[in-house]
């Protein structure tokens, strides 16, 4: 069960869980990780300064609200458990992101965030926390919020975590691109393809638009 801190909407583990106004709900989605996949890679990113959109992001995401895909971004967040920033600076960036984002006509339907870390401090150390990556914690999250389909739901990310997390959640599949972290992990990443988990190999973002998610017979 949720329980809404006064701030910030984080649920009773602490995981960031945010189910945007007007969200698209009841249908496969587009999972997105959010550094190296929709911004460019800023080791633990917290000021909005640094941020810079990837190409072809904003083009994706409104192409999957168009189509009435929810796009729900995925993201670990081990610089909130280590205690670089806190979620101060990680609300300020999302906004940010969410601001250019609207700016070209797209818009997130749910954002979660995991601050757990194997060397996390306080309440936020966590050995193999279920929320984050590659556990399936916050997808299984946003499929009970927003009643959506895992089993023809994909994923975009850049390291092989984040596809692990779409494989453990009963994913469709997932797309490996190689931005971000991206070069050093498609062969692992790759490596997670099975007989009911596909995982496909795209240079960004822009890959995702020949996902079946896209093909409405296959909708």
């Amino acid at each position: 069960m949720k329980a809404m801190t006064e701030a910030y909407p984080l649920d009773a583990d602490s995981v960031w869980c945010e189910v945007l106004p007007d969200c698209c709900r009841g249908a496969p989605a587009l999972f997105l990780d959010r550094d190296g996949v929709v911004v460019e890679e800023v080791d633990y990113l917290h000021r909005v300064e640094d941020i810079h959109i990837c190409p072809d992001a904003a083009a994706v995401i409104s192409a999957a609200n168009m189509s009435a895909i929810p796009v729900v971004l995925v993201t670990n967040q081990a610089g909130i458990g280590r205690g670089y920033y806190g979620w101060a600076e990680f609300c300020a960036v999302q906004q940010a992101i969410r601001a250019a984002m609207a700016k070209d006509g797209a818009r997130f339907d749910a954002i979660y965030a995991c601050p757990h870390h194997r060397d996390g401090k306080g309440a936020f150390a966590h050995p193999d926390h279920p929320a984050r990556k590659p556990n399936p914690g916050m997808l299984q999250r946003a499929a009970a919020a927003l009643d959506i389909d895992l089993t023809r739901s994909w994923l975009v990310g850049d390291r092989a975590i984040d596809v692990e997390a779409a494989k453990r959640a009963g994913l469709a599949g997932a797309l490996h691109v190689l931005t971000g972290y991206g070069q050093a992990e498609r062969t692992s990443a790759l490596a997670l393809s099975g007989p009911h988990f596909e995982v496909r190999g795209a240079a960004s973002i822009a890959g995702a638009l020949m996902l079946p998610l896209f093909d409405r017979a296959q909708r």
